[in-house]
């Protein structure tokens, strides 16, 4: 071999050094490809993937023990449903709010308990409605489904009960850092 031909062989095989954008954009392609591929992910797929596990429901539903009721559904209390008959049953636990309760520890608990529950049918009998969880919802230590629930109005706002029976002021939140109200004051 002639040595001008290896010559041209080493500087084919040698490392070549590009200019300093170049090399910026080879230390950092993979930390920006990552985050286009995050904000695609949050803004375009992520709200597709939350709305694919809430489910429209339009049964209808009356207030547990009213007599002469064939509907499938009954209102518990201001936070509870039943969906169903005998072994097929389902106890459903609304989320996102705390009801008074019926038996509650005094009577002005108990008046505001049945206010909440005659709210909440009042606003499920309005229409068609839907609620989270698809097929196998989480449930609660008692084995109620635990479910959140929301209507969509007629402009595309979305309507959630929680907080409906928050602002009228029939329930309290629930959750990190809310506080039970004290419904005998």
């Amino acid at each position: 071999m002639s040595p001008p031909r290896f010559r041209s062989r080493l500087r084919r095989n040698r490392p070549r050094m590009g200019s300093p954008l170049g090399n910026w954009w080879l230390v950092w392609r993979m930390p920006v490809l990552l985050l286009i591929v995050m904000a695609v992910w949050w803004f375009g797929l992520r709200p597709l993937s939350d709305d694919a596990e809430w489910q429209t429901v339009n049964d209808r539903f009356a207030l547990c023990g009213a007599r002469g009721s064939s509907q499938p559904g009954c209102v518990v209390d201001g936070d509870t449903l039943i969906l169903g008959f005998s072994k097929a049953q389902r106890r459903i636990r609304l989320t996102g709010f705390d009801a008074p309760e019926l038996n509650g520890a005094c009577p002005a608990e108990s008046r505001r308990a049945i206010e909440a529950r005659d709210a909440l049918h009042q606003w499920l009998g309005q229409g068609a409605f839907e609620w989270d969880g698809g097929d196998a919802p989480p449930r609660d230590q008692y084995g109620r489904e635990l479910r959140a629930v929301r209507r969509t109005m007629a402009d595309g706002s979305r309507e959630y009960l929680a907080d409906t029976m928050i602002n009228r002021g029939l329930a309290g939140g629930s959750g990190w850092g809310s506080t039970e109200p004290d419904w005998c004051e």
